[in-house]
C-alpha cells in the first residue's frame, strides 16, 4: 500500500508555527516577482538544499516586512497574487492565483502575510527527515507533497492507525497539520487525500476503488492537464469511471494513453522515486513594462549570473541555452542555442546576451518578462572539444569554480560584473 501526504495550507500553517495570533483567522500568504535581484542594493539570499518541484531555488525572507512595504508599490497600487490561503480565508471565496486586491475584496478582514522561503524550506527538510525515519521509502514530489511505500512494512488492517499516528507525531512535532491518503497505488493515493483534506486520513480498498471513482471528473486527477482534458471531452469522456471503462482505446494512443489509464486503475504505478534528476535549470522574472534595452541587457546579465550560480551548485554541464521574452501586448519571443563547451560564467553570460539581442524582434515594445534556461545535460566528462578553445576553457571554468567558492562562502552577490551596477530604475 501507498500513503499520499499533503500539508494543508502549507505556507499558512509554516507562518503559524512561529505566530499563534495567525490562528483559527482568515489568512495567506501572497507572493510578488522578486525583483529585488536586479536592485544594487544588498540583500540576503539563500539557496535551498531541497530536490523537487518547489516554489524557488533562490530564497528570499520577506516575512518580516510590513504588508505596506511589501504589497503596495511606489504608486499606492496593491500587488500580488495569493499563493495559499488558510481555510477560514476559503470561505470566503479565497483562492490561489487570485490577485491579492480581489481577495481583500472578498475578505476585508484577511490577513496578508509576505512569504518566508527560507522557513518554508527548512519545515520541508524537517519533515523529510522525520519521514525517512517512520517509513522505509519515502519520496518527497513536492515541498509540501510526500508519497511512502508501505508495502512489507504495515499490514493492512493497521494502515488507518499507522496514518493517524503519523499525522499526530508531525503535528506534534513540527506544528504542521497535514492530510493522508491511502491506496494500492501512488496516484490513487495522491488522489484519495484530497477526500481527507483537511487534517484526515482516508483509505480507500482496492476491492472498492472502481466504484469510488467513477463519478469523479477527469480534473480532478493528477496527471490530466487541461489539453488533455479536451481530448478526452472529444470522446466523450468526463470521468475517471469513463476512462476506467475504455482500455482499448487508451491502450490504442500508446505510451500516453497506456500510463494514463494505469494510473487511474493503479495498474504498475508502484516505484517510489528517491531523487529526482533534473532535466533544466531555470530563473525568471516579471516586471512592470521596460522599454530601455540597456537596462534589459543589465537584467539578462544578473538573471544570467544567478543561472551560473545555479548551475554549478547543481554539478551539471549543460549544452543548451534558452531564453523567452515576453512583451506588451502578449507577444513572445524564445529561442535556444546548442554548444559543445565546459560551462563556465563568462562564455555563458556573453551567449545569453547575443540571445536577447537576436530575439529582441520588437523593439519597439516594452518587456514585461525575461526567462532563462539551461537543459541538455551531458553525461559527466563525456564532452568533446575544439582543440584551439579547450585550454581556454579549461582557465575559463577554474576562474567559475573559484567566483563560485567566494559566492558559496558570502553571498550570490559578492562578485558582480560592472554591467550589472548601473540601476537605471532608481
Amino acid at each position: 500500500m501507498f500513503i499520499h501526504l499533503d500539508l494543508d495550507c502549507f505556507f499558512v500553517s509554516a507562518h503559524r508555527t512561529i505566530d499563534k495570533s495567525l490562528e483559527n483567522i482568515p489568512a495567506a500568504v501572497g507572493g510578488r516577482s522578486n525583483l529585488n535581484i536586479f536592485s544594487t542594493k544588498k540583500e540576503v539570499r539563500k539557496i535551498s538544499e531541497n530536490s523537487g518541484a518547489f516554489v524557488s531555488t533562490i530564497l528570499t525572507n520577506e516575512g518580516e516586512k510590513s504588508f505596506k512595504d511589501y504589497f503596495v508599490d511606489k504608486d499606492g497600487r496593491i500587488r500580488g497574487i495569493i499563493t495559499t490561503s488558510s481555510y477560514e480565508a476559503r470561505s470566503y471565496g479565497v483562492k490561489t492565483a487570485m490577485s491579492v486586491n480581489e481577495a481583500l475584496k472578498l475578505c476585508p478582514k484577511l490577513k496578508m502575510i509576505p512569504p518566508n522561503y527560507p522557513l518554508y524550506h527548512e519545515l520541508s527538510q524537517k519533515l523529510l527527515k522525520l519521514l525517512e525515519i517512520e517509513i522505509p521509502l519515502v519520496e518527497q514530489y513536492s515541498i509540501d507533497e510526500f508519497f511512502g511505500d508501505l508495502r512489507a512494512y504495515v499490514p493492512e488492517n493497521e494502515l488507518v492507525s499507522f496514518a493517524q499516528n503519523l499525522k499526530k507525531k508531525i503535528y506534534d512535532e513540527l506544528g504542521l497539520p497535514i492530510s493522508i491518503g491511502i491506496a494500492n497505488s501512488k496516484y490513487l493515493s495522491k488522489l484519495i487525500t484530497e477526500y481527507a483534506k483537511p487534517y484526515g486520513v482516508k483509505y480507500v480498498k482496492k476491492q472498492n476503488m472502481k466504484d469510488f471513482i467513477k463519478d469523479i471528473p477527469i480534473k480532478e486527477f493528477p496527471g490530466i492537464g487541461k489539453g488533455y482534458q479536451k481530448r478526452l471531452q472529444g470522446y466523450g469522456i468526463r470521468t475517471l469511471g469513463d476512462i476506467a471503462n475504455k482500455k482499448e482505446l487508451f491502450y490504442s494512443w500508446k505510451k500516453p494513453g497506456i500510463d494514463i489509464y494505469n494510473k487511474v486503475c493503479g495498474i504498475d504505478d508502484h516505484d517510489i522515486i528517491l531523487q529526482r534528476d533534473k532535466k533544466s535549470i531555470g530563473i525568471g522574472r516579471t516586471f512592470d513594462v521596460i522599454y530601455d534595452r540597456n537596462e534589459l541587457i543589465r537584467r539578462v546579465i544578473i538573471l544570467s549570473r544567478y543561472l551560473c550560480f545555479l548551475v554549478k551548485k547543481a554539478k551539471v554541464n549543460p549544452l543548451t541555452y534558452s531564453i523567452k521574452i515576453k512583451y506588451e501586448y502578449r507577444v513572445k519571443s524564445k529561442d535556444y542555442i546548442n554548444v559543445n563547451r565546459i560551462f563556465n560564467e563568462e562564455d555563458f553570460k556573453l551567449n545569453m546576451k547575443k540571445l536577447f539581442l537576436k530575439n529582441d524582434i520588437h523593439p519597439s515594445h516594452g518587456v514585461v518578462q525575461l526567462a532563462l534556461g539551461v537543459s541538455n545535460f551531458s553525461k559527466s566528462k563525456e564532452f568533446t572539444y575544439d582543440i584551439f578553445e579547450y585550454e581556454g576553457d579549461l582557465k575559463k571554468r577554474e576562474l567559475s569554480n573559484q567566483i563560485q567558492k567566494l559566492r558559496d562562502k558570502f553571498g550570490i552577490d559578492i562578485i558582480k560584473s560592472a554591467s550589472e551596477l548601473e540601476d537605471k530604475n532608481r
